[in-house]
């Protein structure tokens, strides 16, 4: 059932509404009749601290060159939290994923989760200022320092400085307008609480006794059985093509960067790589296609959607750099 992405600032109040969520949320389904179709539906909340996920994966500058190049401790948790949806999104899971999700790539490759399991899904923007979730982050780091020694839980702990301002620079906004990103419900920092009843009746309906909001999934992913070897062909087959037509778009650009390439299939639909400002070489693609091999063979996705997920996987890759 229905997967609900918070988005936002860090330190902007995000694990403060995803618990009110959770709470209306599974106090909403306790009061159903048995005879609900919705009425034994699971409420999960997924985020950093509940996966042990630290805060400092995101802090750049305690990592190594190679690290800092690639982003490699935050694309780990990524894949991390990637796969402990991807576990419990099922027809009777309710699942609420709390973090920053603050790259549009990354919040597709959720929405295509969603849509392959057949289930509605909606984002979530907790929308506190720039100067309001600073100034949170510096109170925090001023407790910090003057109760040095003592731990404080992981979601209460403040980011570095020039940490939480590299998030916030890198940080897309969501748009309404995006299918990834709608239904879009934004949540002020005055807000009492998020809007749990228009969020309930986008995502499963108003009439909580009548049946549930179906989604038909694109064709892409309605998926036949494969073996592991058509697999690990297709996986290979779809992930070089992406990479030849990205070299073939370089080479009638030379020493230009931040264009757009499709790569889509046709009468099907349109994938398109968003390259980044500065040029991209042959080595720095191999190695993002290699982590995609390594990770889709712990957790492989369908045959059907190796094309999008990985497209999705760059433009991710090609944001954080």
């Amino acid at each position: 059932m229905p997967l609900i992405i918070l988005t936002g600032y860090p330190t902007s109040g995000k694990t403060h509404r995803a618990q009110q969520l959770y709470t209306y949320f599974t106090e909403k389904i306790s009061s159903l009749p048995a005879s609900s179709p919705v009425s034994g539906l699971r409420v999960h909340l997924i985020s950093d601290h509940t996966l042990g996920i630290p805060r400092s994966v995101y802090n750049l500058e305690t990592k190594d060159v190679h690290e800092r190049s690639n982003n490699a401790s935050e694309k780990d948790a990524r894949a991390t939290i990637y796969a402990a949806v991807k576990r419990v999104l099922t027809s009777k899971d309710m699942v609420i994923l709390d973090g920053g999700n603050y790259i549009k790539g990354w919040r597709y490759q959720l929405y295509c989760e969603a849509k392959a399991v057949r289930t509605t899904h909606a984002v979530v923007h907790v929308g506190t200022p720039v100067s309001q979730a600073r100034e949170l982050n510096q109170k925090r780091l001023g407790e910090r320092d003057a109760a040095a020694g003592e731990e404080a839980r992981e979601e209460e702990r403040p980011y570095e400085s020039a940490c939480w301002e590299n998030l916030v620079f890198r940080y897309e906004e969501p748009n309404a307008m995006a299918r990834w990103d709608s239904p879009l419900f934004t949540v002020l920092w005055d807000d009492a609480a998020p809007p749990g009843d228009a969020i309930w009746d986008a995502l499963i309906g108003s009439e909580a006794e009548g049946g549930k909001k179906l989604v038909r999934p694109n064709q892409a992913t309605v998926l036949p059985q494969v073996s592991s070897e058509d697999f690990l062909y297709e996986l290979d087959r779809s992930t070089q093509m992406i990479l030849n037509r990205i070299l073939d778009w370089t080479k009638d650009h030379p020493g230009e960067g931040g264009g757009e390439v499709s790569v889509g299939e046709e009468d099907k639909e349109e994938l398109v790589v968003e390259l980044p400002p500065n040029p991209v070489g042959l080595p720095a693609l191999q190695r993002l296609r290699r982590q995609f091999i390594g990770l889709n063979r712990k957790n492989p996705v369908p045959v059907k959607r190796i094309r999008e997920s990985f497209v999705g996987y760059l433009n991710d890759s090609f944001q954080a750099a």
